[in-house]
């Protein structure tokens, strides 16, 4: 089921950089903002991506850090 949003007061220049942008992507004023919001809304907001995080285990210890960086630097200068 679809829902509708209106967005009311947007000022001019507003405006005219979404009309320009939707007409880029051959879009109308409407469907550009439309695709826009999906697009937003199926990002992970900050919080998730912090939980998320901190559920994940940790693959990694610090001696393996250290030999990985050493393995970049390669070796010490003489």
């Amino acid at each position: 089921m679809t829902r509708s949003i209106q967005i009311r007061d947007v000022d001019a220049a507003v405006y005219d950089a979404l009309k320009r942008r939707g007409a880029e992507l051959v879009l109308s004023v409407p469907e550009y903002p439309r695709r826009e919001a999906e697009r937003l809304a199926a990002r992970v907001t900050v919080q998730e991506w912090v939980e998320r995080t901190r559920r994940r285990p940790a693959v990694t210890n610090r001696l393996d850090t250290l030999a990985a960086l050493d393995e970049l630097r390669g070796p010490w200068p003489t």
